[in-house]
């Protein structure tokens, strides 16, 4: 019988609620203030770093980029909580679209990770650019 430790293939930061992951949040500059209040009403500590002028670069299916200039706001989280983040975002009039959710690995050691579109979105993929 060994007594060695089990390993994971998937290495993840992990604690009671769930993986640790990336917030982020595509928001207008205009709305950020906003944002920001409704982030403050969030039971537990969100201590998010601001990108303005990062840039939201949509894929369509023809296959031409189109880029948008948007605030971006991100912070760690563990993936339990995230309906706390939605809830307080639909309470301030957020689209829930505006979140991506990555691991915090993952965030870590890529720059920028396309993300599939919801259903009925017009464009095909979309990632964020700091």
């Amino acid at each position: 019988m060994g007594v060695w430790p089990a390993v994971a293939a998937y290495p993840s930061l992990s604690g009671q609620d769930g993986t640790l992951v990336c917030i982020s949040i595509a928001v207008e500059a205009s709305r950020l203030e906003s944002l920001l209040e409704a982030l403050a009403r969030i039971d537990f500590p969100v201590n998010p770093q601001i990108y303005h002028e990062a840039r939201v670069v949509y894929r369509y299916a023809d296959g031409h980029e189109k880029p948008e200039i948007m605030t971006l706001v991100e912070f760690p989280a563990y993936a339990g909580r995230l309906p706390d983040v939605e809830r307080a975002l639909e309470e301030y009039g957020f689209d829930s679209g505006a979140i991506q959710v990555t691991n915090m690995l993952d965030q870590i050691q890529s720059e920028a990770a396309w993300e599939a579109a919801p259903p009925g979105a017009p464009y095909v993929a979309r990632y964020r650019r700091k």
